[in-house]
């Protein structure tokens, strides 16, 4: 029976792991200051990153949508596995051994592990078949595609021999079950019971982002076969087609470098891209390209509100890929990355143009691209007769929009005069046609909605760039405008950069976002921050000297009590989860936003003693509130008439000084 794996095992996976190298394979991060990294959210659409990954302190939050957690919490949420599915993934990834209470054994081998093991085991034996006698016409197909042995090799292209069960078998053999394989889609069920879904068939293993096979795309080869022209894997709890894209995680490092994608509409094109140099080509597996897998290309592209990216789609020049191109516009203002189309001038595919043509022209056809605007406005004027005047007002009538709706103001003015050219009319006509388009658009929204997926252009509540500190809610309830010591919003770095990611619906119930920015608050946050993220550069004296400073924010103060009382762990790897489970549920958000926000100290500077210093200076701000209720009893204390108590008082005033300078020597 499944047992429970041993905390020290937990404990050991989680400190020998990298959690910024898992999450890589889901999203684009980029150096966010010291020992910070940020990327796309993977859990909600955005325009700009508010997901940030602390690899030191093994954590991660998102400030626009509230996720967080460690890097156990990523892959459930990314991968749908349970706890223990997550631990026994990572600690096969390093190699670790894990350890069961009371002799128990991994988790229950009818889960996602083990439909992924069948599919790695399918993939083993299809790609030893392609190089059996009876694949013949599987290899004779690739030859004819200009790809051999190598490039087979390199996408791990296979071959499913004909009959009626040879898969089945053979994975049986291996130890799976018949009801493994059936949800794993690699058998399907008829009359005379179960068989190989895939028989006679080329076949192309699916993979994830991170390089697991969760489906097959299977190509038809003979006459016999009645079956589509491609058959893939079935939805299973592993596979959903319309949120996988082919190539991806071969594609997905030298898109991050590049900052560009190339979406092709088939495998062997994926294959001949990168074969030809394009090594940024993807493609999608049996279905038509949607929102899911532009929110991947997003992530993956690191695609902010700075719109340095690109993204090229390829089509046939036929019906069937204009068709698919008018799809791909629709979505196209999801994108904040500029989008082009790129269509051979022959009319061939990537895999035909390299085969006739070279690896040169394939590179060639992507360096041709053409701006997706331009590419439409000609598609739709392509349906009218421009001889006549009615064709002409009517091709006016339906490109004008198009023109309206191009994102930045310098390049639409440039449409708008290649439409009049095009049309043979004059400026002013098609401006004012493009002037009630974009009315039309601010009235009724966006065509597709805006780049963050909302239905009717309207800004998403967690993109709130130009919304000030407080938003809905306002301060909490120790501060606010007005309050005493009050600071603006923009003078605080950190405040600045993620109350514009806050969402303003359902915050946790205390987050960074919603601290008032005075002097004393950004001194007790910055100085958790440091405590929580570098404990140890720290060290245990300055430690326990800052968890019994007086805090002017409840919140905050709750935070550092839980230092105090857990202060003897401050070394250990999982300090920060110590701390976070100590404090009151309402408050547990916040250490875990503290624990991976920004250091706002610049890298090159000498972090260590920031840290300590920002420490200090808390401690010192303590120092310098005691010493002033020290003055204040000391005026109070009659000298004459109780000598003991003023001495006393004098005496703590002299320690206070004293303390006071010493720090000021560090």
């Amino acid at each position: 029976m499944a047992g429970l794996i041993r905390r020290g095992d937990i404990d050991e996976v989680r400190s020998r792991t990298n959690i910024a190298d898992v999450v890589s394979d889901f999203v684009t991060l980029k150096s966010a200051g010291v020992g910070s990294m940020k990327g796309l959210c993977p859990f909600h659409d955005e325009r700009s990153p508010s997901f940030h990954v602390r690899p030191q302190v093994g954590f991660y939050h998102c400030f626009g949508c509230g996720e967080g957690g460690d890097v156990f919490t990523f892959l459930q949420k990314m991968d749908h596995v349970t706890f223990s599915e997550a631990v026994e993934r990572l600690a096969a990834k390093i190699g670790y051994q894990l350890h069961y209470e009371d002799g128990g054994t991994p988790s229950d081998q009818g889960n996602r592990a083990r439909l992924l093991a069948a599919n790695e085991a399918a993939r083993e034996y299809f790609a030893e078949q392609l190089t059996a006698p009876g694949a013949d016409a599987g290899r004779a197909f690739l030859g004819e595609r200009g790809f051999d042995a190598q490039a087979a090799a390199r996408f791990g292209v296979g071959y499913a021999p004909q009959g009626w069960d040879n898969l089945g078998k053979h994975l049986k053999g291996r130890g799976f079950t018949e009801a493994e394989l059936t949800a794993a889609g690699l058998l399907s069920s008829g009359d005379r019971g179960t068989y190989d879904r895939f028989r006679g068939r080329l076949i192309w293993p699916i993979r994830d982002q991170t390089g697991q096979t969760v489906g097959f795309g299977a190509r038809r080869l003979f006459d016999d076969d009645k079956g589509p022209k491609y058959l893939n894997t079935p939805e299973t709890p592993v596979y959903h087609k319309a949120q996988v894209l082919y190539g991806l995680d071969l594609a997905k490092r030298d898109i991050s470098r590049s900052r560009q994608v190339v979406v092709v509409e088939g495998y062997t094109d994926v294959m001949a891209c990168h074969l030809a140099g394009v090594t940024t080509a993807v493609a999608t597996c049996g279905t038509s390209f949607g929102v899911d897998h532009i929110k991947i290309m997003r992530r993956v592209l690191a695609d902010d509100s700075a719109g340095l990216g690109e993204v090229v789609f390829t089509f046939d020049p036929d019906a069937a890929g204009q068709k698919a191109a008018l799809r791909a516009f629709s979505e196209e203002q999801r994108f904040a990355a500029q989008t082009y189309v790129a269509v051979a001038p022959d009319g061939l595919d990537p895999c035909d143009l390299r085969l006739a043509k070279g690896d040169d022209a394939v590179r060639r056809l992507v360096k041709a691209k053409r701006p997706m605007f331009e590419f439409v406005i000609k598609q739709k004027l392509s349906a009218y007769d421009l001889e006549t005047v009615e064709g002409r007002v009517a091709a006016l009538r339906d490109a004008a929009p198009i023109v309206a709706e191009i994102r930045d103001p310098a390049v639409r003015p440039g449409y708008a005069r290649q439409l009049a050219k095009m049309l043979g009319l004059e400026l002013d006509e098609v401006n004012a046609a493009v002037a009630r388009g974009r009315s039309s658009t601010e009235r009724g929204g966006d065509r597709a909605g805006d780049r963050n997926g909302n239905p009717g252009g309207r800004v998403d509540p967690r993109d709130r760039a130009a919304l000030p500190v407080g938003g809905s809610g306002g301060y909490a309830a120790s501060g606010g405008p007005g309050a005493s010591g009050a600071t603006s919003p923009a003078a605080d770095p950190l405040v600045h950069s993620v109350t514009s990611l806050a969402p303003i619906e359902q915050r946790p119930s205390v987050s960074l976002t919603q601290l008032p920015s005075t002097t004393a608050v950004r001194t007790e946050r910055d100085a958790l921050m440091a405590i929580l993220q570098a404990p140890v550069a720290i060290g245990r004296d300055l430690l326990v000297q800052a968890s019994v400073c007086g805090f002017s924010h409840p919140a905050l103060a709750a935070v550092r009590d839980s230092v105090g009382r857990n202060v003897d762990s401050f070394e250990r790897p999982d300090w920060m989860t110590v701390v976070q489970n100590d404090v009151p549920e309402e408050y547990r958000s916040l250490v875990e936003q503290l624990a991976v926000a920004p250091i706002p100290e610049r890298p090159e500077r000498q972090v260590e003693l920031y840290l300590r210093r920002i420490t200090i200076s808390l401690i010192q701000r303590d120092i310098l509130r005691r010493k002033e209720l020290l003055l204040g009893r000391l005026q109070r204390t009659d000298a004459v008439a109780d000598p003991v108590a003023y001495r006393e008082v004098q005496v703590q005033l002299v320690q206070l000084e004293a303390d006071r300078r010493a720090f000021l020597a560090e």
